[in-house]
């Protein structure tokens, strides 16, 4: 009798003089944060899936083509983000049909795709939220948004960021009409692009198949 009381008071001796045991903070939850993300676009019902676009594009280090060249331009058809098609021909294992995906805020919204929070980050002056992606790409993506419009601003894949600006809508969703892409590891712009027209379709066009 006497060692159990004597036990008993050394167990409560030592719970009174440990530190209190907090629970972590839970996380803050991911799909509210969809949820207004895909809103500030025009939501999930409005979310390009199958549309043509017009594009044009140049390589290099300058908003603008060097001088003598052009900017190229091209017109697609995508269903992503399984498939690209340029003129009748599909782009195969192509890694920037992704990257539309995640433009068109697809990618968060597919039940295969993992979503976590991403720490917040500023660029050029603007605080940015962000998302992290993962399951349905490979490897995991950072998608950044404004935190004032809520709109895409910022795509970190790969060995690249990409930068989004210039908003514009076309049958009730907004999309980002321009894109500057840059290397990581310089910080230095290597691809300019603009779309110039988007359209949304409602069945694939005729000579286009799906393999």
């Amino acid at each position: 009798m006497f060692l159990r009381s004597l036990y008993s008071l050394l167990f409560l001796s030592t719970a009174l003089s440990s530190p209190a045991q907090t629970a972590p903070a839970p996380a803050p939850a991911v799909q509210p944060i969809i949820d207004k993300v895909v809103t500030a676009i025009g939501g999930k019902d409005k979310l390009l899936t199958l549309f043509r676009i017009k594009e044009t594009f140049h390589f290099g280090a300058n908003p603008t083509p060097d001088e003598g060249k052009k900017a190229s331009s091209r017109e697609s058809v995508l269903e992503v983000p399984k498939y690209w098609w340029l003129g009748k021909k599909e782009r195969a294992d192509e890694p920037a049909k992704y990257d539309v995906w995640a433009w068109t805020l697809g990618i968060l919204v597919d039940p295969q795709s993992k979503v976590e929070i991403a720490p917040d980050l500023t660029h050029e002056g603007t605080p940015l939220f962000g998302l992290r992606v993962s399951g349905t790409v490979d490897p995991a993506m950072e998608i950044y948004f404004d935190k004032e419009t809520q709109l895409l601003r910022r795509l970190d894949w790969r060995g690249d960021y990409y930068l989004f600006s210039d908003w514009k809508e076309h049958d009730g969703v907004k999309y980002a009409s321009k894109t500057v892409i840059y290397k990581k590891a310089s910080g230095k712009p290597w691809f300019f692009h603009e779309v110039t027209e988007v359209q949304r379709l409602k069945e694939l066009p005729a000579g286009l198949t799906r393999h």
